[in-house]
């Protein structure tokens, strides 16, 4: 008979790429890892993993079965799922991974009062930007992902992860106090074509959203300085070193050297999603982190 922990440890390997970091991403220790492969090769009868480099990769027959695994493992995970729902027990741990504002905004707040009401449940946090994180529901390495959309730019989510929309957030632009819009209600990208921007780092979700904002101006926002936390922006912004666009979700309470004012057209909203595995669905624990967060 096939061990399915040492199946899933097998597969986390193929994941990861190495034992360490499958057993990293388990936690497990590599040795645990180790004595669960070569026990499924024992079982097997064949060899499942070859050394390459530093690293290790799958054998054709480790390969196979990992694919053919991979939907035991789907489907055990959807029985438990069943079982638990008709328990309607909330208990176990589930591992969420969450991006940073959302963290403070949305989870932090929440997980308190979810832990009281449901004593049998723990959670694991984690942040993660919002494409790892899909990434990380997908392949089992996370049970449940909190990430955000921005406007039209693309989120994909695979087939069988199921996303659930638990609201919006909004961005405003914060400029300096003795900045020349500092009192306007609101502005617009045309507004803001010659202006220094402090951004997130190239390739994330923020900096795509914040070039897509001036679409139809015939410009590029000038990125002056990066940082990937808020809070660097809202300093930067306050040493007078630039403009930023902070989402309102989680966003430290501004100090008096800064200034929020509206944008508009088009006004940077982003939805806020949950996301986890189909084969989970039915499970009380997913259920209610779910509700929480919502």
């Amino acid at each position: 008979m096939i061990d399915l922990a040492a199946l899933a440890s097998l597969r986390a390997v193929d994941t990861h790429g190495s034992v360490v970091a499958a057993a990293d991403a388990l936690g497990y220790t590599p040795s645990a890892v180790s004595q669960q492969v070569k026990r499924l090769e024992r079982q097997a009868g064949v060899s499942l993993l070859e050394r390459v480099g530093r690293g290790v990769m799958l054998t054709g027959a480790g390969r196979h079965l990992v694919d053919a695994g991979d939907r035991l493992l789907t489907d055990l995970e959807g029985l438990e799922s069943s079982l638990l729902r008709d328990t309607g027990r909330v208990a176990g741990h589930l591992r969420v991974a969450a991006f940073s504002t959302a963290m403070r905004g949305r989870v932090a707040p929440s997980v308190r009062a979810l832990l009281d009401t449901h004593p049998d449940l723990t959670l694991t946090l984690a942040e993660h930007e919002p494409w790892d994180t899909v990434d990380l529901v997908a392949t089992g390495q996370v049970d449940l992902g909190v990430v955000h959309r921005w406007g039209d730019v693309p989120l994909d989510v695979p087939a069988h992860v199921v996303a659930t929309s638990v609201g919006s957030d909004v961005a405003d632009v914060v400029v300096p106090r003795g900045h020349r819009l500092a009192g306007r209600t609101r502005v617009s990208p045309h507004d803001l074509i010659d202006e220094a921007w402090i951004a997130t780092p190239e390739g994330t979700i923020c900096r795509q959203w914040l070039r897509r904002m001036y679409d139809g101006t015939g410009r590029l926002p000038r990125i002056a300085h990066v940082a990937r936390e808020f809070d660097s922006h809202l300093a930067l912004v306050g040493a007078g070193l630039g403009i930023a666009l902070v989402p309102r979700l989680g966003r430290s309470p501004l100090g008096d050297d800064v200034v929020a004012v509206a944008a508009h057209r088009p006004t940077p909203t982003r939805e806020l999603m949950v996301l986890h595995r189909a084969s989970m669905g039915e499970s009380p624990a997913v259920r209610a982190v779910v509700a929480a967060l919502s």
